[in-house]
């Protein structure tokens, strides 16, 4: 799909609900360790199961809202079109003149004399296009997530070390202040993509 443009972000923006209802999945509180998979015997069931459960991170706002499948990025937990109106620009770092860097810092920045915040990591950016993954049902998203032509030419340990240890993939359990964050550790996170992995790495049907 082609980028959007600055006018047809903004178009969306004025339809607000109707673009979050469409497409955000309910939004998860909790995160079931690995131990509550290990009585399922079968290793595809397992990775199944598993890999369901570390959907409830990947289709989370905090998530999805960096994954768009065209676009710009979305933003707030009822993922609503960038405010003001932004495009992805090169390599997903926003246009040249209003790079995301111009207003996202190192770190989240408390507004002023208003609840809320500006969130902030270096770097801060897009996932690529190929890992959008608004609206995608959750096998599509893990048939997305294992294939190298579409990850970044990532293995399976590469997989696990984005999940368990990348810095913006962990801002999302530190998100500021006016945003929910994802449910769960990174830590905890990481160990269910590894007993996933183990457990032959497989999809939901």
């Amino acid at each position: 799909m082609k980028p959007i443009g600055t006018l047809a972000l903004a178009a969306l923006l004025a339809a607000g609900p109707v673009f979050a209802e469409s497409h955000q999945p309910e939004i998860a509180t909790e995160l079931q360790p690995v131990s509550a998979f290990e009585d399922i015997e079968n290793d595809d069931e397992r990775a199944s199961a598993l890999f369901t459960e570390m959907a409830k991170v990947l289709q989370h706002p905090r998530c999805l809202n960096c994954h768009p499948v065209e676009g710009g990025p979305l933003q707030g937990d009822d993922m609503q079109p960038h405010d003001p109106p932004v495009v992805r620009g090169a390599g997903g770092m926003g246009a040249i003149g209003m790079q995301c860097n111009t207003c996202h810092g190192a770190e989240n920045v408390a507004f002023t004399g208003a609840q809320g915040s500006i969130p902030g990591h270096s770097p801060w950016m897009l996932a690529p296009l190929s890992m959008g993954w608004i609206g995608l049902t959750v096998p599509e998203i893990c048939a997305q997530l294992k294939d190298p032509e579409r990850n970044g030419n990532r293995d399976l340990a590469a997989i696990h070390e984005h999940n368990a240890e990348d810095g913006l993939v962990g801002w999302g359990w530190h998100p500021g202040e006016g945003r929910t964050p994802v449910p769960g550790t990174q830590e905890q996170f990481g160990e269910l993509t590894q007993a996933w992995i183990d457990a032959g790495a497989g999809c939901p049907s």
